[in-house]
């Protein structure tokens, strides 16, 4: 029986607040999602990665059904993209180097449902996720921003959804956050492996 070595050890604020039940490669546990960014802008060869690692997701048929529509900072859309985000967000998301939206694809080129859509694309943006980590990015996914003026502004198509906006940029401390946003910029936990996994029945 193998065991494989760990590709990269836990970032010290990690290890202070996550431990694992069984042994994992620290890349899972060393992703989080800080709000803290420095404001800079990124070149295109730091951040595109990100987007190959999400092309090459897992996908029910190879439907592949997620896109990502982005702005870069400095770029003519770049106020558009964050006027997506809704106020609260606003605060720290505008320190991003890249807004992205990401959206699936509810059908496949013969009209039929594609009923996986959703769960493809949450592949996708994990594989992005884990990319951005890997690379010492912030990686920060949203849900709190306007879905309809999205679609509307960026003429997604009607057989699609907005799923998620995400936000990547350079890693600041927390410090440069608001008061009230400093006391969570740390690794949060997890439920135990007891609460989420049955053997058997649920």
């Amino acid at each position: 029986m193998t065991h494989p070595e760990p590709s990269r050890p836990l970032r010290e604020e990690v290890a202070a607040n996550r431990t694992p039940e069984h042994d994992v490669d620290p890349l899972f546990l060393n992703r989080w999602s800080p709000r803290a960014m420095t404001g800079a802008s990124l070149a295109e060869s730091e951040y595109l990665p990100l987007f190959e690692a999400a092309r090459w997701a897992p996908s029910s048929r190879n439907s592949q059904p997620w896109r990502f529509a982005y702005a870069e900072r400095g770029d003519d859309e770049w106020e558009t993209f964050l006027g997506f985000v809704n106020d609260h967000n606003r605060r720290w998301a505008a320190d991003a180097a890249v807004l992205a939206v990401l959206c699936s694809e509810t059908t496949d080129a013969k009209g039929r449902t594609l009923s996986a859509h959703t769960f493809d694309a949450g592949a996708a943006w994990e594989n992005l996720a884990l990319e951005g980590t890997r690379r010492g990015l912030v990686v920060h996914p949203m849900g709190g921003f306007d879905r309809d003026a999205a679609a509307n502004a960026l003429d997604v198509p009607a057989d699609y959804d907005v799923e998620v906006m995400i936000a990547i940029g350079e890693r600041a401390p927390p410090e440069t956050l608001p008061d009230d946003l400093r006391g969570g910029e740390t690794p949060n936990g997890r439920k135990p492996l007891s609460e989420i996994v049955t053997r058997g029945g649920f």
